[in-house]
């Protein structure tokens, strides 16, 4: 047995496999259940002529097919790939032929975009449809295919070198796939012992997990989002259960909280918290065995963080640091936020560190502003992108390989990292710097203000202006002038917005990541 995410299952599965290993709706599957369910689907991607290597393509709505896909792919030694079930028929085509998909696993609501785009995928040979009949042809209907196929494994031995691949980005340019190897990934979050030292062995994740109490845990985003996949298996590495949603709705997600008795929540940022602050607000669930809500990907606002905890005054409410080609690096102070300042406490096992621009570590307390890079267990590249790896994984005169993760921070005396905001949107207006997610967090503290995106655009005084897309509140109005008014308050004038696009809708990630190109287009 190797640090490999299959391997470990299957060991699980030997284990502890009369436990609960996943809860989505109706269905629920115990680890030996959910295994001999993997089983039957790799027998079938391997009988379609799907090899070490091959990538398999996941476009699925959250549920026991989505996991099950992943562990099948991981099983045969090929690679999954999460495909972003809100893209269009332009996006798709790029992922699928990007990725060099050989097999699809989709959603039959999907048929329409995969009907029209498959065929012009080049590598793409086998299509699998979930969720009944579909009219894309040579599709295999999911039950069919696991209904001719063994629930025993019989796979070849696998490496912790094995390739795992998360599609991410797309909110500043085209998606990228992150690629990992099994046993840094593994490490990278959590290393089977998110609350202290990694496992030192694979047999050591199983025993532990064995002896702990079946707890239950729940990912809230969508499972085509890296931290959602991770939090899964962080949780199978406890041996607990973990419950999804197959589409966020914010009332089911507190009334499965309520009946399946969820222990921990992990959430991403604002996007997700302020629908379930407001849920609550209006109305009543059991929620006494909530004990945790944890936010990754994307940042909470202290206005929104703020307001959910006093709905939840019992609950720990923790923000959490890092990014698909990282892992799991730091956690939020108290009093951390973007209003007030973006606070990190690396963790112990985390090489993380702030670089100048000649890959030296700043020193700590003398607020010179670097890039947060970490080292070690870290992502070795992008598919099919060498200059962006070259760009982003750089390696020092004493032979360190650091990822450079493009946010800006500085060093206190006692190592807490304080973080500015990414570097690529930083907007400079007339030489002043400015940060989005300082000014988003203000824009979103007012009361009439559901969500908001801050961008640059171009302004032939100062270079680049600020500009913010504000979507209201339903049935609330707000004018420019209160915005400006409520923003001079707490930001430097040079910070406040110049130009704003009013929104039916402001546009997310499936992560609740803002999309800025989409912002810059409607200021512009």
């Amino acid at each position: 047995m190797e640090f490999n995410h299959a391997d470990l299952f299957e060991a699980l599965a030997d284990t502890i496999g009369d436990r609960i290993a996943v809860v989505c709706g109706d269905e629920r599957l115990t680890y030996a259940e959910l295994d001999a369910h993997a089983n039957r689907l790799a027998h079938h991607l391997q009988s379609q002529g799907v090899r070490q290597g091959d990538h398999v393509g996941i476009h699925l709505y959250n549920g026991v097919e989505y996991i099950a896909g992943l562990l099948a792919a991981l099983k045969i030694r090929a690679v999954p790939v999460n495909v972003n079930y809100r893209y269009v028929e332009a996006e798709l085509l790029h992922l699928y032929t990007d990725s060099d998909i050989v097999a699809l696993i989709y959603d039959v609501e999907f048929d329409a975009r995969v009907a029209a785009v498959a065929p012009r995928a080049p590598g793409l040979r086998h299509l699998v449809a979930v969720g009944g009949p579909t009219a894309v042809a040579g599709a295999v209907p999911y039950r069919e295919a696991l209904a001719r196929q063994p629930a025993t494994r019989g796979f070849a031995e696998r490496s912790g070198q094995d390739v795992y691949i998360i599609y991410t980005g797309g909110t500043t340019g085209l998606p990228k796939g992150v690629m990992w190897h099994t046993e840094d990934l593994f490490m990278a979050f959590g290393g089977g012992n998110p609350y202290g030292e990694p496992r030192a062995t694979p047999q050591e994740v199983v025993d532990e997990a064995a002896k702990a109490s079946p707890l239950i845990m729940m990912a809230v985003a969508p499972l085509m989002h890296g931290a959602a996949q991770m939090a899964t298996f962080i949780t199978w590495w406890m041996g607990a259960a973990m419950v999804y949603v197959r589409k966020f709705d914010a009332a089911e997600v507190w009334r499965t909280v309520e009946r399946e008795k969820v222990l921990t929540i992990n959430i991403t940022g604002d996007a997700m918290a302020r629908p379930l602050a407001d849920e609550l607000a209006a109305g009543t669930y059991d929620l006494s065995s909530l004990f945790v809500i944890s936010s990754t990907g994307a940042i909470l606002t202290g206005a929104v963080r703020d307001r959910l905890q006093e709905l939840l005054p019992s609950v720990m409410i923790l923000d959490n640091f890092g990014s698909t080609e990282s892992g799991y690096t730091a956690s939020g102070v108290a009093g951390s936020s973007p209003e007030t300042g973006l606070r990190y406490q690396p963790n112990a096992t985390a090489r993380l560190v702030v670089l100048d621009e000649r890959l030296r570590p700043v020193a700590p307390g003398s607020g010179q502003m670097g890039t947060v890079a970490k080292a070690g267990r870290i992502a070795f590249g992008y598919y099919k992108d060498q200059a962006k790896t070259d760009a982003t994984f750089v390696t020092d005169e004493a032979g360190t390989r650091w990822l450079l993760t493009g946010d800006l921070a500085t060093v206190d005396t006692d190592g807490t990292i304080n973080v500015f905001g990414r570097g690529s949107q930083c907007i400079n207006t007339g030489g002043e710097k400015v940060f989005p997610e300082e000014v988003e967090a203000v824009l979103k503290g007012h009361p009439a203000v559901f969500d908001a995106v801050v961008t640059g655009v171009p302004d032939e005084r100062w270079g680049y202006r600020v500009a913010a897309v504000v979507e209201a509140r339903q049935g609330v109005s707000v004018t420019t002038r209160e915005l400006d008014a409520h923003c001079r308050e707490v930001l430097s004038s040079y910070k406040v917005p110049r130009t704003y696009a009013f929104v039916a809708e402001v546009v997310r990630s499936p992560a609740g990541k803002a999309d800025y190109r989409w912002a810059r287009e409607q200021v512009t």
